[in-house]
């Protein structure tokens, strides 16, 4: 048997630490109808952990498009020594009837950007209502990370412009204290190749542009995934922040990947269509250790991720960079 199979076993069935998590911890955040609930996940032990905010996708799972979902990723980056914040966004479907006459309803494309700053301003907050963990955050390594409408989240807080339908106005919302992404079945370059059967439904997609988004960024795409509703471009289209966006950036191609790659929402989720609990472990563990080089480049996690899981031929991928 190869090295590297029994190296992807290790992977892909880990023993891992365990984590604590605390939700839902509330946040009052002026000019917001709802306050700002948030799920924090992290390592028992560790110091000068850096941070990662994840931003769910706007899929009609009632409670896994919210702060409750997307564990198979967080549960294992807390566990490699990140602390996770997921924000319940006012897209979220169960807060559907309490928001929906909101400015910015269904998809609050600006507040869901404005959840993200709000929780950078007050990690302190947010560290103190984690018992034992404060004092454990490293603020000046943090990554944003989101899949589908979160990753478009995601973009614009990477440097992405757009603008808002509704207003007209730019939807600048760069932040240079995130100084690295990860962007999962990412939304791609706006302009005629926005031309789904759905697209009249986020025309904010329309707008979106790739090329001013300079922060490092991890792109996952799966090479199944076909999103018809949205484009016509095929798999290709979710590839786009890699190819357009300047460098440093890097692509995870995931073969038989479709939109939920293997179930990253939740196991056992019905919307997953391509389910693999491997395929999911495999992006959790690849996803957590480009990270975690990046912020320590004397960590050499991502290259054997790499060597483990998109080497040989029971690749779960491919890798490529600019």
């Amino acid at each position: 048997m190869p090295e590297w199979t029994s190296i992807a076993d290790t992977y892909l069935h880990p023993s891992t630490p365990p984590v604590i998590s605390v939700s839902p911890v509330p946040l009052t955040v002026p000019g917001r109808p709802l306050d700002l609930e948030v799920r924090i996940s992290a390592p028992m032990t560790g110091a000068d952990l850096p941070v990662i905010l994840f931003s769910h996708g706007q899929g009609g799972a009632y409670g896994l498009s919210s702060l409750d979902g997307y564990l198979p990723l967080a549960k294992v980056w807390a566990a490699r020594g990140f602390v996770v914040i997921q924000p319940h966004h006012l897209s979220a479907p169960r807060l559907a009837h309490q928001v929906a006459d909101e400015p910015g309803a269904p998809f609050f494309w600006a507040s869901r950007t404005q959840d993200m700053r709000s929780i950078i301003d007050r990690l302190d907050e947010i560290e103190r209502a984690v018992p034992g963990l404060t004092g454990r955050m490293d603020p000046s390594k943090i990554a944003v990370a989101g899949h589908s409408a979160g990753s478009f989240t995601s973009e614009l807080l990477l440097g992405a412009g757009a603008t808002d339908p509704d207003t007209g106005e730019a939807l600048n919302a760069h932040d240079p204290r995130i100084t690295q992404g990860v962007l999962l079945g990412a939304i791609g370059r706006g302009g005629d190749a926005f031309d789904g059967f759905m697209t009249a439904r986020a025309p904010v997609f329309r707008t979106t542009d790739l090329t001013t988004m300079t922060t490092p960024t991890l792109v996952v795409a799966g090479d199944k995934d076909d999103s018809q509703h949205w484009t016509t471009m095929g798999p290709d289209w979710h590839a786009d922040p890699y190819h357009l966006a300047p460098g440093p950036k890097t692509l995870l191609t995931v073969f038989d990947g479709e939109h939920l790659l293997g179930g990253i929402q939740g196991h056992d989720s019905v919307e997953t269509t391509d389910e693999s609990p491997d395929r999911v472990a495999a992006i959790a563990e690849l996803t957590a250790a480009y990270l975690r080089t990046a912020f320590h480049p004397d960590d050499n996690a991502w290259q054997t991720a790499q060597h483990a899981l998109v080497t040989g031929p029971d690749a779960i991928g491919r890798v490529e960079s600019k």
